[in-house]
């Protein structure tokens, strides 16, 4: 299950760390731009790129994460109709279990890039609103449209959802998330999430972490 949903978060995740070229347009890509390259960064410090650095090298990329996504926003809107009836402490448990699905497979990807290009084609601006717009191109050149949707707080541009060839990874994960709860209930929603942090957590015999969907 969230297999389809889960590569295309890798793909988004790949777009984020490619080097960059074609038009920049304002500050939602200026400040989506200046995280990547943070990113970029910290995959070419040699000092991060053996094994035994692979703990504190995570750490950091998660630390960027956290600045380039509002997990708490793709949560709430994540799991739709069924937020209003969470209590406090459900919501935070939720957004925590759901972010660190979302930063491994974020991670495990990143870790893995091989040189895709992206291409800024522009923004477009509503309000406190923006959706900045790219092209992954392949190494065979094959374009596929990926859309960040971000929103401006106190000053800092944030993406709440991407779009990746038309398809919404909000509405997807909601989509599933509803039915799982609709089927069986929201306890056994966050069971499967627990699951698959206790996965992400067992270390593999080669050493990396690889993420699979509940």
């Amino acid at each position: 299950m969230w297999v389809d949903m889960r590569r295309r978060l890798a793909l988004a995740a790949a777009l984020l760390v490619a080097t960059g070229s074609g038009t920049w347009a304002g500050p939602p890509t200026d400040q989506l731009h200046g995280r990547i390259d943070r990113v970029l960064k910290v995959l070419g410090e040699p000092a991060l790129k053996n094994d035994a650095q692979t703990t504190e090298r995570r750490a950091t990329l998660r630390g960027i994460a956290d600045e380039i996504f509002d997990f708490t926003e793709i949560s709430q809107r994540s799991l739709g109709r069924h937020w209003q009836g969470r209590t406090p402490s459900e919501r935070a448990e939720f957004v925590a279990l759901f972010a660190d699905l979302l930063e491994r497979t974020y991670i495990s990807k990143i870790e893995s890039y091989s040189g895709e290009r992206v291409v800024y084609a522009g923004e477009t601006l509503d309000g406190d609103q923006a959706t900045v717009r790219t092209r992954i191109v392949s190494k065979q050149g094959t374009e596929i449209p990926v859309d960040y949707r971000m929103f401006q707080r106190d000053g800092r541009w944030r993406v709440f959802d991407v779009n990746i060839e038309g398809v919404s990874l909000v509405g997807n994960y909601r989509s599933q998330f509803n039915a799982i709860i609709v089927r069986s209930s929201y306890q056994d929603l966050v069971t499967k999430l627990k699951a698959k942090q206790d996965e992400g957590a067992a270390p593999k015999d080669t050493g990396r972490r690889h993420i699979e969907s509940p």
